[in-house]
């Protein structure tokens, strides 16, 4: 490789290790809220500590190498034997130094780390809101219990509040993660495991299945949306009207045409939406898709060429999900998208 191939390569590097570092979406290097915070300071301290250490190693192999130098220079029987006798006494000292240190390395951060697990279940967290999870393959059912909301792929929570999160899975193991809001929990089938997250201010916040659970684990990403007090209360009065049954004076014909597509197709036989005599329970709830930011868990943006592509063939933007295509075309597909963007 020549050298300014060599240049180019090393500056792509360093690249990617800066931009990976850096704050941004599903990095735990840019805490928005109290549990996430507290990991963050572990790793801190981990940090420190692993500089810590390597100072210290670089600079014992330097004075290692300056005394080997050294020795070099003298050869004489009386210098061996002086050098024998030390070399006893610093292997010793190093491997002493070595096992104490790294001893009460570890003791620190386990007491730490302890500590502020202990901090965090210990927590107060009210049972209002509590939000129940279901991981799917290769997405996220999000129930609202008290509100009677089911939803898909979003989490809507208000800001500045400890929020109950109720995780469990409905086939493989899973494992839920949102790297800016706090750690990792597993979801098991025919187990319910608990977590609670804080967003300190409104906004978007990035996850992820964090446990390999198919071919597209890397594809089945969620977003937490944390709103302001009136914005959230305003969203869950909207998520808990159901669509409407019938054609309205105000709707479009369109609409009423694709709402009959809809219920005459085999959407039905896996897709809810509520009001309707759609009610499915193989994939998400699409009650109120159009409100949607994204499609298939994070990978689309929700808009109608993508709503289209999806529709047509699911498993060519993400194959192994378990959603089949269709054979829709012209005015009933027309038609059935403009009804699936009439459900907000």
């Amino acid at each position: 490789m020549s050298g300014g191939r060599r240049s180019a390569a090393f500056a792509m590097a360093t690249l990617f290790v800066v931009t990976g570092c850096s704050g941004g979406q599903q990095s735990i290097l840019d805490p928005a809220g109290e549990r996430a915070e507290s990991i963050f300071g572990v790793w801190e301290l981990m940090l420190a500590l692993g500089t810590v250490v390597w100072i210290v190693v670089v600079v014992a192999l330097g004075l290692a190498l300056v005394r080997k130098g050294r020795r070099v220079d003298d050869d004489s029987a009386e210098a061996a034997q002086v050098r024998e006798a030390g070399d006893g006494r610093s292997v010793l000292t190093v491997l002493l130094a070595g096992e104490v240190v790294t001893a009460l390395i570890i003791a620190v951060l386990v007491v730490v780390s302890a500590s502020v697990l202990r901090s965090l279940d210990d927590a107060d967290v009210p049972d209002d809101p509590t939000i129940e999870i279901v991981g799917h393959q290769y997405w996220w059912e999000v129930n609202y219990p008290d509100q009677g909301i089911v939803t898909a792929n979003e989490i809507h929570i208000p800001a500045g509040e400890r929020v109950a999160i109720e995780v469990s899975s409905d086939d493989v193991i899973h494992s839920f993660w949102v790297p800016e809001l706090g750690g990792k929990i597993d979801m098991i089938p025919g187990k319910s495991n608990s977590i609670w997250l804080e967003a300190e201010e409104p906004g978007t916040y990035w996850g992820q299945c964090a446990e390999y659970c198919g071919t597209q684990h890397a594809l089945m990403r969620v977003v937490v949306v944390a709103h302001d007090a009136d914005e959230y209360e305003g969203w869950l009065a909207t998520q808990s009207e159901p669509a409407p049954s019938r054609p309205s004076e105000e709707e479009s014909i369109e609409v009423a045409r694709g709402r009959e597509v809809f219920l005459s197709s085999s959407c039905v036989y896996c897709h809810t939406v509520q009001g309707t005599a759609a009610a499915g329970e193989l994939g998400p709830d699409l009650t109120h898709l159009a409100s949607r930011e994204n499609l298939g868990a994070g990978i689309l943006e929700n808009n109608r060429g993508n709503l289209a592509a999806w529709v047509l063939d699911p498993q060519a933007i993400k194959p192994g999900n378990l959603m089949p295509g269709t054979d829709l075309e012209g005015e009933d597909l027309q038609s059935l998208l403009t009804y699936l963007e009439s459900l907000e």
